[in-house]
């Protein structure tokens, strides 16, 4: 075969530039992409060699070599794979988008396609090479071919490749990047060493560097002949759970998350069907820094055929569970051409869905066996896990189960299913109240009523408390009730003599009432008599289906306008101050602002006059 000169079979002037400067986010993947082809070859061999044994020659121990060449400004990455005879290299390196792995599968049927452990169904993983080179040169001889049906085939990715026959010795491929200027920092070992430890670490078969050692009389590292394996070749979630311990599975935790210390649980399975993957997850001990990060990198590893594609895996996880580390494994995901972005699939929906009920299954069982680890998790990612009571339709009964609260029973851990069973004969409703607080919402005044009838109150002072409750309605069939809005009704658990007085109270109370209404007019909605308050003299609540004035301040707090609505002021006819209105002396405008600022700080908000408070409790204190 003579040398030729040949055309690339598409526009590839265009579509080597997008390779080189659009598809790849960083330049280091082109080591990925040369090794996972290396890789391909190596598994096309052994699959092809079930039939033909004598395709293996004199090497029957697969591997890939990385080398580089400081003064000839070269890297090269070699295999003893399958190789190529001069048409494929003409078909399979000439044409831009044709994988010779995609064709390799095409023609596997039924169970040899399960066999058939590829992942390379691009065709422009070759090309990424361009990115730090400006010609690449591969010299290749297919298995089973004579020496001297080698080939050699070289581009400078301009528009045209050279052909031409060369004798090769020992079958397989070298594929040689000769580096653009600049690229200089891929000459080196430990950077090609930590690319490899990288993306390839797991690639089942060996990947071989040659070794440095220190010379101290030139005191600088100095490459040796010997050959080392720079990867472990094997992924402890590819090996049966049997053949892991405990100890192996918190090592491989520290490895991949950095942690110092052990996870608090974790997860390992394999998953077969239509999607099959396998998903290895851990619950982290303590929450990172960056857990209120919504936009931080995701904590799961996404492999395809161990080959490492991304650490940002959002696509397979949910915001809510962005604490969750560990690895997924799958064997066919699709892939954007560059290998970095998933494609919405069923697939990738399947992997979703699995991976998150695996990791709630998981939390469900610390939940209920391992009582004081799940209280640990729920003070580090408690409030993360009410992000998902909204964003998760699907889990969120699952979800509501997981919840826990302070109460006016217990300071923390209880759940609804604690409060049901608590619930006083004939009570309804699962009553909380929101505060910017916990002292705040175990001190409200509105708590009082419920505090004498003995009926527990949830606490609720996490900031996402307002927005999860927007989405929670019920739970076991309990409608959830704040004790702050609308008029305080507790049903079967307020006796008829109650009511009575209650009712003959407000009518007694009825001219003041008006009074009250006149002189708040600007600031309160309504005035009215309620039995909600024993020892508190008036207390804000909102109308039912109003914004909660908590809300409201969380809103203003973020920079948003919350829409303008006036609170009603609840006052207990029987508390002296309020009594004190009856008495008209000249005070009773003074002594009305005075209950309504009173009930507005004890209810968390801010006075928009402190002034005007202050000259008013400094009038009436000097009576």
């Amino acid at each position: 075969m003579h040398k030729q000169t040949l055309s690339f079979q598409a526009e590839v002037k265009q579509i080597l530039h997008l390779v080189t400067h659009s598809l790849y986010s960083n330049k280091e993947i082109f080591l990925r992409e040369l090794v996972s082809n290396a890789s391909d070859a190596c598994d096309k061999l052994r699959f092809e060699a079930l039939n033909n044994n004598g395709l293996y020659e004199d090497q029957p121990n697969l591997e890939v070599r990385v080398s580089f060449d400081a003064e000839a400004r070269t890297i090269t990455i070699s295999d003893n794979g399958i190789g190529m005879s001069a048409e494929e290299a003409t078909a399979h390196l000439g044409t831009i988008a044709k994988s010779g792995t995609r064709e390799f599968m095409s023609r596997l049927e039924g169970d040899q396609k399960k066999d058939a452990s590829l992942i390379g169904q691009f065709g422009v993983g070759f090309y990424s090479g361009f990115i730090v080179a400006d010609r690449i040169t591969v010299e290749s001889r297919r298995a089973g071919l004579s020496a001297d049906e080698g080939v050699r085939w070289s581009s400078e990715g301009a528009g045209e490749f050279e052909v031409e026959a060369i004798t090769k010795e020992k079958r397989g491929t070298d594929v040689t990047l000769h580096l653009r200027e600049g690229e200089e920092e891929f000459l080196s070992t430990w950077r090609l060493k930590s690319i490899v430890g990288k993306y390839s670490d797991h690639i089942s078969l060996p990947i071989l560097m040659r070794k440095e050692v220190w010379d101290a009389e030139k005191k600088e590292q100095v490459v040796t002949d010997e050959w080392e394996t720079v990867n472990k070749a094997a992924a402890l979630w590819a090996r049966s759970k049997s053949d892991v311990t405990d100890a192996e599975y918190k090592e491989f935790y520290k490895q991949l998350s950095y942690d110092s210390e052990p996870p608090l649980a974790y997860t390992h399975n394999r998953v077969e069907g239509r999607t099959e993957y396998t998903q290895l997850l851990y619950i982290p001990s303590k929450a990172p820094f960056d857990l209120w990060n919504r936009d931080k990198r995701g904590g799961v590893k996404l492999y395809v055929k161990r080959v490492f594609i991304m650490d940002d895996a959002e696509a397979l996880m949910p915001v809510y569970l962005r604490f969750v580390k560990g690895v997924i494994d799958s064997a066919d995901l699709p892939l954007n051409v560059s290998r970095e972005l998933l494609q919405e699939s069923r697939d990738v929906k399947a992997i979703r869905e699995g991976s998150t009920k695996r990791v709630l299954s998981m939390l469900e069982d610390l939940a209920e066996n391992q009582a004081e680890q799940y209280a640990k998790f729920w003070e580090q990612f408690g409030a993360v896990i009410k992000e998902g009571v909204g964003e998760d339709q699907a889990n969120q009964e699952r979800l509501a189960k997981l919840l826990r609260f302070a109460s006016t029973h217990a300071d923390s851990g209880v759940s609804f299913a604690d409060y049901v069973s608590r619930m006083k004969e004939g009570q309804e409703a699962i009553y909380y109240i929101t505060a910017e607080t916990l002292a705040g919402a175990k001190n409200s005044p509105q708590l009082e009523i419920f505090r004498k009838k003995g009926l527990e109150v949830l606490l609720l002072s996490d900031r996402v408390d307002e927005w999860m409750l927007s989405h929670l309605y019920e739970f076991d069939g309990k409608p959830l009730q704040s004790v702050a809005k609308g008029a305080v009704d507790l049903g079967k658990l307020q006796d008829e003599e109650e009511k009575k007085h209650a009712e003959e109270a407000a009518e007694a109370f009825k001219p003041v009432l008006e009074r009250l209404k006149e002189a708040l007019k600007d600031r309160a909605k309504d005035v009215r008599v309620t039995s909600r308050l024993v020892e508190s003299p008036a207390c804000i609540v909102v109308e039912e289906g109003d914004m909660s004035a908590h809300l409201a301040r969380l809103l203003k707090q973020a920079g948003q306008q919350a829409p303008k609505s006036q609170p009603i002021l609840e006052v207990n006819a029987e508390h002296p101050l309020v009594k004190k209105l009856e008495s008209d002396d000249g005070r009773f405008d003074d002594l009305a602002h005075l209950l309504f600022d009173q009930a507005w700080l004890a209810e968390g908000g801010q006075l928009d006059d402190p002034a005007s408070y202050v000259q008013r409790v400094t009038r009436l204190l000097s009576a």
